[in-house]
């Protein structure tokens, strides 16, 4: 085969080391930022060239022969390092530029970092952000996620990961509620009120707690049996349902924040701290990489700067 012929598969034999990394021509293709079809049209042209088939399609996923196994591990390594070598030129002009894709929780999202973006947004103006907005646990890696927002009780292992803050949560109704059905002042209380919980399970919701302070004697946590007129799996619905007077609801702080802050909500159960409902801690994780672009390590550090102090409901 020719130099020049060879030449101009150098895009096609990147491309094809990005489908070995992310393991779907989907995911591949978001990665590259370009469509399915046109992924699909370069590996087959690569595949023409080289006279032997390098990949093994199926409806869900892609297997390597050994051809294209042997062809990726031979390439990837240099395509590595021109990526960084290349990188590196362009941030010595201390500009941060390119894409950064983010999955992160809908709640969490739409309430705190939407509101917040734009101070990122324009002091870097050759950044864009596109986020997955969703409470599914997408794979970061397989998936070409830059960072994922994750709502945990501890970080992954497997990845690289900053905690951004402390979350808690609330037992919180309306003004309008609370005058019709009466005020909790305990756990116990909640039983006989309508409760707007996150489902476990079919069934009824288990809402545990325990005590603030050690003024009276602490018996371990307590737990209550709830139920109500709605159950849901997104604490946005439930704090919507609050709002319209329909119950008490148990939600993340940063999905209560600004309703309780105006006034909207108040907070229930003030000497109790609801316990295992919801993660306590929210992370920014990335994947291990060799080389990390300025605009996804300058987006980590707004994150945690901008939520360092968590979400005070006070």
């Amino acid at each position: 085969m020719d130099t020049q012929k060879v030449e101009g598969l150098w895009t096609h034999l990147h491309w094809l080391t990005v489908l070995a990394e992310q393991g779907s021509y989907t995911a591949a293709a978001a990665r590259l930022g370009v469509s399915k079809a046109a992924m699909s049209q370069r590996i087959a042209e690569l595949e023409r060239v080289a006279g032997v088939t390098l990949v093994q399609r199926t409806t869900r996923s892609v297997r390597f022969t050994e051809a294209g196994q042997r062809l990726v591990e031979s390439t990837r390594g240099e395509y590595e390092h021109i990526a960084t070598s290349f990188a590196t030129v362009r941030e010595m002009a201390g500009v941060a530029r390119g894409l950064i894709r983010v999955t992160a929780p809908v709640a969490f999202v739409r309430q705190q970092l939407v509101p917040k973006m734009s101070a990122f947004l324009r002091a870097n103006p050759e950044v864009r952000v596109q986020l997955e907005v969703s409470d599914r646990l997408s794979s970061i890696a397989t998936e070409g996620f830059d960072l994922a927002i994750r709502h945990s009780a501890q970080a992954p292992e497997t990845h690289v990961a900053w905690k951004l803050c402390e979350t808690h949560s609330v037992i919180v109704a309306t003004r309008a509620y609370l005058k019709r059905r009466g005020t909790p002042e305990s756990p116990a209380d909640l039983s006989s009120h309508d409760c707007l919980f996150y489902p476990r399970a079919l069934g009824p919701g288990i809402w545990s707690f325990e005590r603030k302070t050690t003024r009276k004697p602490d018996t371990g946590p307590v737990t209550v049996t709830v139920n109500g007129p709605l159950s849901a799996n997104n604490s946005e619905a439930l704090r919507d349902a609050a709002l319209d007077d329909l119950g008490i609801a148990l939600l993340p702080d940063f999905t209560a924040q600004t309703a309780i802050r105006s006034g909207k909500l108040q907070v229930l159960l003030p000497d109790w701290r609801p316990v295992g409902a919801f993660a306590g801690q929210l992370y920014v994780v990335r994947p291990y990489t060799p080389h990390v672009p300025r605009a996804v390590a300058l987006f980590v550090t707004y994150l945690r700067e901008t939520f360092a102090d968590g979400f005070s409901v006070q």
